[in-house]
């Protein structure tokens, strides 16, 4: 078995700091072990969690990495200085059983790209550039192909040439036939000086300049191999320009700008696949991302043999494919790509296609695949941050068809869907009846927009029906086009209607993130941002009536969810609402119920206030109003409230909406309703939430972080006891107690402020491990078994469960099967009695 030692350095200040402080805490625990160490100054220090590899093939190699303390920059600086210290470094290497020894990016460098450590050490040396420049190579052929170019029609930029590196990855590239701008210093050296290493033939493929900004202004591609660092600017790049970075300092210091279109790859990198061991395996090692220097140096070791292998400015062309050649028998590959560390999604490169013009791709540039144009579309345009959370969660899918409970992604994959448009798909996706109704609007001719200019029929009799069905006596409907409008509505209405000022709320509601709304509604991390909100509102807890009664004299509402939809399906206690609705009454205080997410059946009647006989004065419906297929809110109030506010021709148009009664989606309004009472969703909705919540209370009973199964009709959730707290401690206590010497000495020792710090950390990682794991049930029930669901906005530990109202037995069933395998998936959570043993282990039986 062959043993190689390692020479990586700092690649910068940051990270020569960690070395420096990784440094200062060996010191640290040596004292409080009591370990005596020579005296005098360390230039280098081992890199822990390695110590051998077992690749793909079985073979295993010994091997110890060092990090000097000096960055790329101070070495090239000093070289003589540093090749010295190279030198001596290597020495020790060697002396303590290093038969093959590697060097990485400038501790070649300055010792002639490893011939004069070479021949100063005695040892085989390799300066691990051939496999770099093969992986630089490979990389940007992965690009080529994801991009849909030919070689011969897209020119390449190459920075570092004649460098070791940059003159390996121009031959390769010369031979596959691209043509290649050449960047580089030409002063005082002529063009015939700077190509005697190309063959003649090759000649015309190549330009020689000076900078990235003579380059062609088609030249989108670019290889950085110098040794200079911080020669390309991202910003100044053409958009679609893809680098892949090689360089040591690197050329490219910072990512580029969000919404940039300039992707920057980490270049001349490999990563082990899963067949390949670091270490004896009980412990997570480096195996992504490896330099290729340290993995040419582990591969040759891996092959047993030890000797000098790529060394000088000219490799070995022959050996530049075998050693990638070799790495790949290991299980050591070029892809897939990174960026500052991060994964590369093949989406993202193919994404960029559109900036390719010319016989370099095909004339068409325009994506044919939706998901792909669309994943673009969203991540540049709508939402950045939206588009990396979907990607990191397996969520980022399109969806091209929806036809009730189902929706359909491009390629034909079926997912049923839990989430319903957060309510908005009561009746399903493209009920029949609603489309019918639209359609025969359109082909009717009918007006939409005519509302002030004339009497809209549609919009007046959906008002007339609205008023019909609703608790109460709500004579009065203004039309809107959202939720948030609807309670902006509401709100207006009960302060200009009762002449006061004081709005009333309940702590974990949520009623909108319109300024209004956003002020009656009780979690701070909405209403944070945009601060300062409405004056004069008031938070209550949610079904504390005495609360409420302390502060409802001299309101002018309290508004109120009759379920906390968002704040995680949180039903008041029995009674609540109804004496709610009295202390209104006896105030003056106008009491607004906020249905959008509960009404039109979602809680097993048309209005949850059926529940309790609630009479209202203010109610707020939208979401699934048209069926989900036309945007339509509407605020419904008595009629002594509305006239008190906006009941003279003076005052008749305080409050108005360009788009709200809108005769179109009120055709879509009045085609919902008839389904509703026709279909008899809400007696439905009743019956089968019932069969749900009984059948997930008893799959989720065995499972210990399931903390509840709850809701009513089809309005539902479970919530999950996400509660790590004290693992930080437990596992900080557990590495303190077993690692050697009292370090817990060396703790008491840390500044109050680093301790609080640290604790505060604690506290935060361990919240986020509890979001999380509801997140993964998320995911798992969405990659697993096609059911979509999600998180409610308040609390990210309680997944929604909120399908259309025409859902099924069968469909309820199919969401609890898999409910209940993603739970045993996580079964290590699991009460003992639902233990079982993991692929059939058998099990012998003792006899006494």
């Amino acid at each position: 078995m062959t043993t190689f030692g390692f020479l990586a350095h700092p690649v910068s200040t940051g990270h020569r700091n960690q070395i420096r402080g990784l440094d200062l805490f060996t010191r640290l625990l040596d004292d409080h072990r009591g370990i005596k160490r020579p005296p005098g100054p360390r230039h280098s220090i081992p890199f822990p969690l390695f110590g051998s590899v077992t690749s793909a093939t079985g073979a295993r190699c010994e091997g110890e990495i060092r990090y000097l303390s000096y960055t790329a920059e101070q070495m090239l600086r000093r070289p003589t200085t540093a090749r010295a210290m190279v030198a001596a470094e290597a020495s020790a290497l060697r002396d303590r059983g290093a038969q093959l020894i590697g060097l990485g990016g400038a501790t070649s460098i300055v010792g002639d790209r490893g011939l004069w450590t070479a021949r100063t050490v005695g040892t085989p040396v390799t300066s691990g550039n051939s496999l770099t420049a093969y992986a630089t190579h490979q990389e940007l052929l992965h690009v080529v192909r994801l991009l849909d170019l030919s070689p011969e029609h897209t020119r390449v930029a190459v920075l570092g040439y004649p460098g070791s590196i940059g003159l390996a990855v121009t031959k390769l590239l010369l031979a596959d036939g691209f043509p290649l701008d050449l960047v580089c210093r030409q002063v005082n050296r002529s063009p015939d000086r700077l190509l005697r290493h190309l063959e003649p033939s090759a000649h015309q493929q190549v330009r020689l300049v000076d900078s990235v900004d003579q380059c062609t202004a088609d030249t989108r591609l670019f290889v950085c191999a110098s040794s200079v660092g911080g020669l390309v600017h991202p910003e100044r790049l053409a958009p679609g320009s893809i680098v892949i970075d090689v360089a040591l300092p690197r050329d490219v210091t910072a990512p580029p700008p969000e919404g940039h279109d300039v992707l920057i790859v980490d270049g001349g990198l490999v990563s082990a696949g899963d067949d390949v061991t670091v270490g004896d395996g009980s412990l997570p090692g480096p195996t992504r991302q490896l330099n290729g220097c340290l993995a040419e140096t582990m591969v040759l070791a891996l092959e047993g043999r030890a000797e000098s292998f790529s060394l000088g400015r000219e490799l070995n062309i022959g050996h530049v494919h075998a050693i990638g050649e070799l790495a790949a028998r290991h299980g050591f590959f070029p892809t897939p790509l990174a960026s500052f560390g991060r994964p590369v999604r093949e989406e993202a490169i193919a994404r960029l296609a559109r900036y390719f013009r010319g016989p370099g791709r095909p004339a068409d540039t325009g994506t044919k695949d939706i998901a792909a144009a669309t994943e673009r579309r969203f991540r540049e345009r709508v939402n950045p941050p939206m588009a990396r959370l979907f990607g990191a969660h397996g969520m980022d899918r399109v969806f091209t068809r929806g036809r009730g409970c189902t929706l359909t992604t491009a390629d034909g994959a079926e997912y049923l869907d839990f989430v319903a448009g957060y309510g908005c798909l009561n009746l399903g996706h493209n009920h029949p009846r609603v489309t019918e109704r639209l359609r025969q609007f359109l082909d009717h001719g009918s007006p939409t927009f005519i509302q002030y200019v004339s009497m809209p029929a549609q919009a007046a009799e959906l008002a007339e029906r609205l008023s019909e069905v609703s608790p109460g006596r709500l004579e009065r409907v203004f039309f809107s086009n959202s939720g948030t409008e609807a309670v902006e509505a509401a709100l207006k209405v009960a302060r200009a209607g009762t002449g006061r000022t004081r709005l009333v709320h309940a702590d974990n509601s949520y009623h909108g993130k319109t300024l209004g709304a956003l002020s009656v509604t009780g979690r701070l991390r909405h209403r944070k941002p945009f601060g300062p909100l409405l004056p004069d509102t008031v938070a209550v807890p949610y079904g504390d009536i005495e609360a409420l009664r302390a502060v409802i004299d001299g309101a002018a509402a309290f508004i109120v969810e009759p379920v906390q939809g968002e704040g995680g399906v949180v039903l008041p206690p029995p009674g609540y609402l109804k004496e709610a609705r009295e202390l209104c009454r006896r105030a003056g205080a106008a009491f607004i119920l906020d249905e959008i997410q509960t009404g039109l059946g979602r809680t097993g009647a048309l209005f949850a206030a059926e529940h309790d006989q609630l009479d209202p004065d203010v109610l707020c419906i939208a979401k699934s109003l048209s069926g989900g297929l036309v945007p339509i809110a509407a605020t419904l109030c008595r009629s002594e409230l509305w006239d008190e506010a906006y009941g003279s021709s003076e005052r008749a148009m305080l409050h108005s909406s360009t788009f709200g009664g809108g005769n179109f989606a009120a055709a879509a309004g009045l085609a919902t309703l008839d389904v509703l009472a026709e279909e008899k969703l809400p007696q439905h909705a009743r019956t089968v939430g019932e069969h749900l919540r009984r059948s997930l209370s008893e799959a989720c009973a065995p499972y210990g972080f399931v903390k509840e199964v709850r809701g009513i009709g089809l309005m539902n959730a479970i919530e999950f006891d996400g509660d790590f707290s004290g693992a930080v401690r437990s596992a900080t206590d557990e590495l303190l107690t077993r690692l050697p010497g009292d370090l817990r000495a060396l703790t008491d020792t840390l500044p109050d402020e680093l301790r609080t710090a640290l604790s505060r950390a604690g506290t935060a990682l361990e919240t986020t491990i509890g979001d999380l794991m509801s997140l993964r049930f998320v995911s798992a029930l969405a990659r697993d078994h096609n059911i979509l669901t999600f998180v409610t906005a308040n609390h990210n530990r309680v997944m929604r469960i909120q399908p259309p109202l025409i859902l099924d037995t069968a469909e309820a069933d199919r969401f609890v099967a898999g409910v209940a395998a993603v739970c045993h998936d996580l079964a290590l959570h699991a009460d003992l009695d639902v233990w079982r043993p993991a692929h059939n282990t058998p099990q012998r039986s003792i006899t006494p």
